[in-house]
């Protein structure tokens, strides 16, 4: 871990924080999630670079130790295309795998789709291809108390972790989104008050994590994650007919929650989702959560490792 490089890349005027691990002409670029950050890919760095490959995983804009947005309320998904371009053409990446995990499996999706010769494949974790324009998931099924549906509303999530420090916000959303069921509060309930305090981290989340998390989300605060992804609209295709031709895999934890959103497990069980992406492999993790990059990173980097071996021009 001491030897990840960290730097920064100017992308829009902004400042976006770049870490990085190995060198050469074969390149992963890793894209985090929510409540993610660069360091969620920690144990992937290491396994690609060690491998050969140059590893690089930044905090998204308004992320981390990343600039934020001038006007966090208006950014959008287009903005995580930007930075993934920007951060490719910054450092001089011709072309790269893309790894994507929650939110971020969004722009991965989105570039491959608008700039598929920057792409030599795509990986995503606990999220299978959906594209704009095309409903997959009916959110009206919904229960009104989802969490998603909670945090959209503007200044609810706001109101609800400011009753907290920031370790304990991220705490909470660890100990809640690595449960298998959907994160349901009651009309007399928010968000946080779903999660038991007294539970203690899982074994795979230290105290250490927790505290880099942390510290990394005291330099940002919430304001431009909450805006992105859930009260912002997706990325705009001019593509009609839009499809992934890249070699593509999907890792999915049998234990994560997002199999319970409805029409998700169907989606992707029966393969429809190969309609977007018609080179996509589908794993099943049986004991995988919502996590199962930081929770079972053996078994995920063997995973990415044969992958990205197999489809290596270099």
């Amino acid at each position: 871990m001491e030897q990840i490089q960290h730097t920064y890349v100017e992308v829009s005027g902004l400042k976006l924080h770049v870490a990085e691990l190995g060198t050469g002409p074969k390149v992963v670029l890793f894209l985090h999630g929510f409540p993610e950050i660069w360091y969620s890919w920690r144990h992937q760095m290491v396994a690609a670079a060690a491998a050969g490959y140059r590893a690089i995983a930044f905090d998204f804009r308004g992320y981390g130790l990343s600039q934020q947005p001038p006007e966090p309320e208006k950014a959008s998904f287009d903005d995580l295309v930007v930075d993934v371009i920007g951060v490719m053409d910054g450092l001089g990446i011709s072309k790269a795998f893309l790894v994507g995990k929650d939110f971020g499996a969004g722009p991965v999706f989105h570039v491959a789709v608008l700039h598929p010769e920057r792409v030599s494949g795509v990986i995503t974790l606990g999220i299978p291809c959906i594209l704009p324009g095309f409903s997959v998931i009916p959110m009206h099924l919904l229960p009104k108390g989802f969490y998603v549906l909670r945090w959209q509303e503007p200044g609810r999530a706001e109101a609800d972790f400011g009753r907290f420090d920031v370790k304990t916000v991220i705490r909470n959303i660890y100990m809640l989104f690595c449960r298998s069921e959907l994160q349901v509060a009651s009309d007399d309930q928010e968000i946080m008050d779903l999660a038991d305090p007294s539970a203690p981290l899982p074994p795979w989340f230290t105290e250490e994590d927790l505290k880099v998390y942390s510290s990394l989300y005291e330099n940002s605060g919430f304001r431009t994650a909450l805006q992105v992804p859930y009260r912002t609209s997706g990325v705009n295709f001019v593509i009609t007919d839009p499809k992934i031709t890249a070699p593509g895999m999907l890792i999915m934890g049998e234990k994560d929650y997002v199999l319970k959103f409805p029409g998700m497990e169907e989606y992707i069980r029966s393969e429809k989702v190969k309609e977007f992406m018609p080179n996509l492999e589908i794993i099943f993790h049986e004991e995988g959560n919502h996590f199962v990059q930081e929770q079972l990173p053996e078994e995920v980097n063997q995973l990415l490792i044969t992958f990205l071996n197999k489809h290596s021009t270099w």
